[in-house]
């Protein structure tokens, strides 16, 4: 199955934000990309270039926001639209704050395979018995998150998704950086607590860490879906 990575920037400054030498929406694009995502997608406001020039090299596709209005349901709609017609067997969606910088390749991993023994769930890691992000949420729940008020907040629309009759199947992956966002410095994280075993019944590689990809690795991109002049809209 194709897991698609949409990474929502609420602005082109959280975009950019520093995350260990790095803009934000690069090392989450790096780790999702590493982890076995694609497309990636990050829906960003641009008006000067700098978002994808912080993604020169990398395989992502920028994209539009929505109209500011429409909040964050609209903003993960826009995404799941681009994710799906770039790829059209794109099954699910990792949706993932431009906050959350430290999740790791193999939390991405771990989510996909699971994701191949419930299609139709919507899966969530843990840490501590805490949800965090990135969401992986199926590509059929579009028309449901598009007809959401804008007032809803990420987490809110998570919640509706329950509401509607979808799935909700809880991970604890050990990773730190699930629930801790940029704000925590990488040094500063609590340690990752390897699992048992992998979750979805069959073996990778577990424990691999995004510094161990070099931040220079010969990746595609970016491409743009369509864009409007400066002063679009700021991601929801």
């Amino acid at each position: 199955m194709t897991v698609a990575a949409v990474i929502l920037a609420a602005s082109t400054e959280s975009a950019l934000a520093d995350a260990d030498g790095l803009a934000s929406v690069r090392r989450i694009a790096d780790a999702a990309w590493s982890g076995g995502a694609t497309p990636i997608v990050v829906v960003a406001a641009d008006p000067r270039g700098e978002v994808a020039q912080s993604l020169a090299g990398a395989a992502v596709t920028l994209a539009e926001p929505a109209p500011s209005e429409g909040g964050a349901p609209a903003q993960i709609a826009r995404g799941i639209e681009v994710a799906v017609a770039e790829v059209r067997d794109a099954t699910a969606v990792l949706v993932w704050p431009a906050r959350m910088t430290w999740v790791g390749p193999e939390t991405i991993t771990s989510l996909i395979e699971t994701h191949g023994t419930a299609p139709e769930a919507v899966l969530s890691p843990l840490y501590d018995g805490r949800r965090g992000w990135p969401i992986l949420v199926p590509a059929t729940a579009l028309e449901t998150v598009r007809a959401l008020p804008g007032d809803r907040m990420p987490d809110a629309v998570l919640d509706a998704l329950i509401g509607a009759g979808l799935r909700q199947t809880q991970i604890d992956l050990g990773d730190p950086g699930v629930i801790h966002d940029r704000d925590v410095a990488r040094a500063a994280l609590p340690p990752y607590i390897g699992p048992v075993g992998p979750p979805a019944g069959h073996v990778h590689e577990w424990g691999a860490q995004l510094a161990d990809v070099p931040d220079d690795a010969p990746l595609e991109g970016p491409s743009l879906a369509p864009y409007e002049p400066a002063g679009a809209s700021e991601a929801g």
